[in-house]
């Protein structure tokens, strides 16, 4: 009777931890170039009444399933959806989207490199092209005071209209990984690199099976509010079938301890 108290506070040890996942998701629906979580569940270790295969008679007869109790769930891990979120056209020329695979490479105040898909980039007192926390775009794009007409092809080469003539600024370039659910999380939309990610590898746009520059757009969430509401009520639900069973078994021991 005590195990199903155990198992069903596995469970809602468990769901709650998916609430919270869920929360985070719808929480950053409008958050751009944002990737939604979902929780991957296993089952515990079971309890071996009776072994798989175990003999159960002197003339050799074994048990073909045997008898396991499970101990109750676990959360296995929290991984990443990288599926591309929609494309919004804000007409706005320093704004960036990629297409297709691959992250935006920025230089973080430490110096190192953190990677992102949100593209809502600006240009700073110096002309340089820099995030909305004034972290410089890596390669460095510098758009001079007499610029006009500020453009980035398909193909990440970033140019402009100085005095007249068309003067190539730079090349955006794109940052891929072999795991890309493999990145860490560190906030203000960045990821950085770890073991599971795997080394990054610079390519130009549209190369090596990287994707596009979108001039003039951003890629949103790629959270469905629908989709997420669902499992957030399927997550309340299972949770309120965990807390029944610890009533349940609750009223079990009850009248266990009122007959004895």
């Amino acid at each position: 009777m005590m195990q199903a108290l155990r198992i069903a506070a596995t469970g809602m040890h468990a769901q709650q931890l998916n609430v919270d996942v869920l929360s985070n998701n719808i929480a950053n629906l409008n958050t751009t170039g944002f990737k939604q979580q979902m929780t991957a569940f296993e089952d515990l270790i079971y309890l071996n009444k009776v072994g798989v295969g175990a003999i159960t008679s002197s003339a050799g007869t074994v048990s073909p399933t045997g008898l396991q109790i499970g101990l109750g769930v676990n959360t296995g891990s929290v991984y990443k959806v990288m599926q591309q979120g929609t494309l919004l056209n804000t007409g706005n020329n320093f704004d960036i989207a990629v297409s297709g695979r691959g992250f935006m490479k920025v230089t973080m105040p430490d110096g190192t490199t953190a990677y992102t898909r949100d593209g809502s980039f600006q240009i700073n007192q110096d002309g340089d092209l820099v995030t909305k926390e004034g972290y410089l775009v890596d390669p460095a794009i510098n758009v001079p005071a007499n610029a006009v007409d500020f453009t980035v092809t398909e193909t990440g080469v970033a140019s402009a209209n100085i005095d007249g003539t068309v003067t190539e600024l730079g090349t955006i370039t794109l940052a891929m990984f072999t795991n890309e659910a493999g990145l860490r999380n560190v906030g203000d939309n960045f990821y950085v690199e770890t073991e599971a990610s795997g080394t990054p590898t610079d390519t130009n746009p549209t190369e090596q099976g990287s994707g596009s520059i979108r001039q003039g757009f951003l890629e949103q969430s790629n959270v469905d509010p629908i989709e997420s509401i669902t499992r957030l009520i399927t997550a309340q639900r299972a949770y309120e079938l965990n807390s029944k069973i610890i009533t349940t078994a609750d009223e079990m021991l009850r009248t266990l301890t009122q007959v004895t």
